[in-house]
């Protein structure tokens, strides 16, 4: 089965799911549910990065944990930019592997974020802006604030202020995409950015509420609402399996999987 979706469209780039997964990862480690010891490959989820290929670039959003493993499975071997959603754990912990690219590009690559969100970064990785002088590989990082919509590698992108339980972070909308994941809720200003989408990325972590991340029926009544051709869930805990999932939901709503690749233009 193809792993591509095709959207209506006349040229196009593509976007690629790196993972799907929420912060613990499934399987998680130590867990003997039946979604956590499954061999079906759509059930195994590093965590939540996806890879805009737009004109021959590569645009990263989000460094997760999982950054090696996604980039070697996805034969990735360039990096133009990254975008960032917010510094928890999981979506930044794998910024040290970005060296290999400014390696192999020779170049520094340009980071994108809210000012809040640069902060956490300077102040986590502080070896990457005030570097010891010793030998050793660090990576090489231009910060950008973002302050409203801006363009990355010929890219339109309008960020989109959305809320993860009390904390505010951003979402990215380019072209008919958008990618919202760890999002509890819209506001209303940022519902309007959303409209007529050929595809909308979105959180949905479990059946039961959750405190900080979109349950499933939650996010499927976000998805109703704006009425993207298709949307696609993810940062999905082990609570949620691939087909069981799937075939409860409509078809024009799915559970996205790791290494999933859709064309957009």
């Amino acid at each position: 089965m193809s792993s591509t979706i095709f959207l209506p469209v006349e040229k196009m780039s593509e976007v690629i799911f790196l993972g799907t997964g929420t912060s613990s990862g499934v399987p998680m480690i130590g867990c003997r549910c039946p979604v956590c010891l499954s061999d079906h490959p759509r059930n195994k989820r590093t965590r939540t990065s996806l890879l805009i290929e737009y004109q021959g670039n590569h645009i990263l959003i989000d460094t997760g944990i999982d950054l090696r493993r996604q980039a070697l499975r996805e034969g990735i071997d360039h990096l133009e930019a990254i975008l960032f959603t917010h510094t928890h754990v999981d979506h930044l912990f794998g910024l040290d592997e970005v060296r290999r690219f400014n390696w192999m590009g020779n170049e520094q690559i340009p980071v994108y974020a809210s000012r809040a969100s640069l902060e956490e970064i300077e102040r986590i990785f502080p070896y990457c802006f005030r570097p010891p002088k010793v030998h050793g590989g660090i990576p090489s990082l231009d910060l950008i604030e973002i302050q409203g919509p801006f363009e990355v590698c010929g890219l339109a992108v309008q960020p989109v202020p959305i809320r993860h339980g009390t904390q505010p972070i951003l979402g990215f909308r380019f072209r008919g995409v958008a990618y919202l994941t760890d999002c509890s809720a819209i506001p209303e200003e940022s519902m309007a950015l959303l409209e007529g989408l050929d595809l909308l990325i979105l959180d949905a972590l479990r059946e039961k509420p959750h405190p900080t991340h979109f349950s499933l029926s939650q996010a499927c009544e976000v998805a109703e609402r704006l009425g993207a051709g298709q949307t696609l869930l993810v940062h999905m805990s082990h609570e949620l399996e691939h087909e069981a999932t799937n075939e409860k939901l409509p078809g024009h709503i799915q559970l996205a999987y790791d290494g999933q690749r859709v064309l957009f233009y």
